[in-house]
């Protein structure tokens, strides 16, 4: 398969870099799409080699993972692994979401709710309940919906792109709805928990507003 790997970034100047090099390790193929930056993010991202891409204003990180997957898939690429820019995701686990595409898993999703000891309580109780809500409106279970670390077919995303309204953080769900409902095999990646001097881009108030209309939506909606 020819994989790509999309790292979204917005303010990761103190973590890209880090980020970047460690993936480089285990996949030739690299791109990162900042998200408007003001700091030095860009910067340390062309440092390393990779291509970047710029959005000209922050457009949320929903929007920047889909134009990352349409341009992807405009030169061919046959999947690609979304990670976060903050180093909460491993590089060193990209090789397993390889291996669960090359096995023919067509969306193949993070899960680090079996490392409970090292997830913050409200982290997990969150992440509990939304992926019983998107697993009821999807029919079909998800066990770490919130992850950002995820490999998805280039076919996948053809079928279900003008499916997903979301631009915002709520993307990532709703791309897991659609995937399940279109039929799609979702499968789990067990990954590792990691929490460090990252700060969260996520409004407490104003992302779980857009969830919970983003839910609305959906139940009314196929």
């Amino acid at each position: 398969m020819k994989i790509c790997a999309l790292i979204p970034a917005f303010n990761e100047g103190p973590h890209i870099r880090g980020v970047i090099t460690e993936c480089q390790k285990y996949i030739d193929n690299i791109l990162v799409y900042d998200d408007g930056s003001s700091d030095n993010t860009v910067e340390e991202a062309r440092a390393t080699g990779v291509e970047v891409v710029i959005h000209p204003q922050n457009m949320g990180k929903g929007q920047t993972l889909a134009d990352g997957f349409d341009l992807l898939i405009e030169r061919g690429y046959d999947a690609i692994i979304a990670l976060d820019a903050d180093g909460q995701h491993l590089p060193e686990e990209l090789p397993l979401f390889i291996a669960a595409g090359e096995n023919g898993a067509d969306l193949a999703i993070g899960n680090r709710m079996t490392e409970r000891k090292t997830m913050p309580v409200v982290n997990w109780y969150t992440n509990v309940i939304t992926s019983k809500v998107l697993s009821m409106i999807a029919g079909q279970r998800f066990h770490d919906s919130q992850v950002g670390y995820r490999l998805i077919r280039s076919n996948v995303w053809e079928k279900i792109r003008d499916k997903i309204i979301s631009r915002n953080f709520e993307f990532e769900g709703e791309m897991l709805v659609a995937a399940g409902r279109a039929g799609f095999k979702v499968v789990d990646v067990p990954i590792t928990t990691v929490y460090g001097t990252e700060v969260s881009k996520i409004n407490p108030l104003l992302d779980t507003w857009r969830f919970i209309k983003m839910c609305l939506r959906l139940i009314f909606t196929r």
